[in-house]
């Protein structure tokens, strides 16, 4: 079981449906996939809630003035079966620059952009659009 493609898909389908939050299992990597997103403007607030065993991600949701999602679809690129790796020269953009991908490199996760900018690569975990 993937516990990042669960999130990704919760927040997918969160936003078809026009939710204002959603709520996903806590983790370490999830949290910082999800103050990634903030960072890049495509949700509101990210927060961690609760107690172990029962500590949760509460992400407030963004929608654009016409009502329609920020994220138009976010997708899980790199899978349990077959990790995908890139060099930083080999990171493209994303939806011709519309879009961005997620990675996870030696210095933390951050944005396409970011890493190529860095000069680090590592495996890409999404791209969003």
């Amino acid at each position: 079981m993937d516990r990042v493609a669960d999130m990704l898909t919760a927040i997918n389908n969160a936003q078809i449906v026009f939710k204002k939050q959603v709520s996903v299992p806590y983790s370490d990597f999830k949290f910082r996939i999800a103050e990634v997103l903030k960072k890049e403007g495509y949700i509101l607030d990210v927060e961690k809630k609760g107690r172990i065993p029962r500590k949760k991600i509460l992400i407030d949701l963004k929608y654009k003035e016409n009502g329609s999602p920020m994220i138009s679809k976010i997708k899980k690129v790199s899978k349990q079966g077959q990790r995908i790796y890139n060099k930083s020269s080999e990171l493209k953009p994303v939806k011709s620059g519309y879009g961005f991908s997620i990675v996870s490199t030696p210095k933390g996760l951050m944005t396409n952009k970011e890493a190529r900018r860095n000069k680090v690569g590592g495996e890409v975990i999404c791209e969003v659009w």
